[in-house]
């Protein structure tokens, strides 16, 4: 009983800070292709985030609102901004500090492609003097190699967006590509001679967050979500939305 009273009062407390007015509003990045899989209508995208969201809704009792942001740089600033209580984001700590993160509920890999007659067959090769890497301005990979790249130079594009990347990688004959493994995949039979690697330099931790207010409330709803997450893996929830949406192999759980 006092375990029930427990969980009920985590549950409230949570519901507080995430569907404060009975509705959990979700935002949702549409340029992740593996986790918003149909975009037909902007307004109701569907996908394993979407689904996601949906579970999260109903763990609190609540309603459920999307909200798409064109990318994930838009998602991250308007985090003080009052538009949304979830946000389903790749967990960087650039964002850690404006965005309280659940733990991950899935794992996307990003890695290189290089250009034919670059020798690089490790990702760690790829970070080398007078090497030039094209990259998605804002994406969560990005912002990882704005920390750990030392000698290669980053070079990103004006505006958010993959394909954007891919085009400034081929208009400049840069020596590699930055993506999601499941992005350049394709790009690499548009380039033959071009390799991907089989390495990768860091993994997108995919998961729930809420933006940082009220430090207590934020801790409170931190934990909750730290327990869906958890609940969802465990349940196998995960593993079939995944399979649902035919994005298992590229991601992991």
């Amino acid at each position: 009983e006092a375990e029930e009273t427990k969980t009920m009062s985590m549950l409230a407390a949570a519901k507080a800070v995430l569907a404060p007015r009975g509705t959990v509003r979700a935002a949702i990045n549409m340029s992740n292709i593996l986790l918003v899989t149909n975009r037909a209508d902007p307004a109701q995208p569907g996908g394993v985030a979407p689904d996601m969201a949906a579970a999260l809704a109903d763990a609190l009792g609540a309603k459920l609102q999307l909200v798409p942001y064109e990318n994930p740089g838009a998602l991250a600033d308007s985090a003080g901004a009052g538009e949304w209580d979830v946000g389903l984001i790749g967990a960087e700590p650039a964002r850690a500090a404006i965005i309280g993160f659940s733990a991950p509920y899935a794992e996307i890999e990003a890695t290189y492609l290089v250009r034919p007659g670059v020798p690089f067959h490790t990702a760690a090769q790829v970070d080398t003097e007078g090497v030039r890497v094209a990259s998605s301005r804002r994406s969560a990979y990005t912002l990882w190699l704005e920390d750990n790249l030392r000698a290669a130079q980053l070079v990103q594009t004006e505006e958010p967006g993959a394909e954007g990347s891919w085009d400034l990688f081929q208009d400049r004959e840069l020596e590699a590509l930055a993506g999601l493994r499941s992005f350049l995949t394709g790009k690499a039979a548009e380039l033959p001679g071009s390799r991907l690697l089989d390495d990768r330099f860091t993994s997108i931790q995919q998961a729930i967050g809420t933006p940082r207010g009220d430090a207590a409330a934020c801790d409170a709803a931190v934990a909750f979500l730290d327990s869906f997450v958890a609940d969802a893996k465990s349940s196998g929830l995960v593993a079939n939305l995944l399979a649902k949406h035919g994005v298992e192999g590229k991601l992991s759980v």
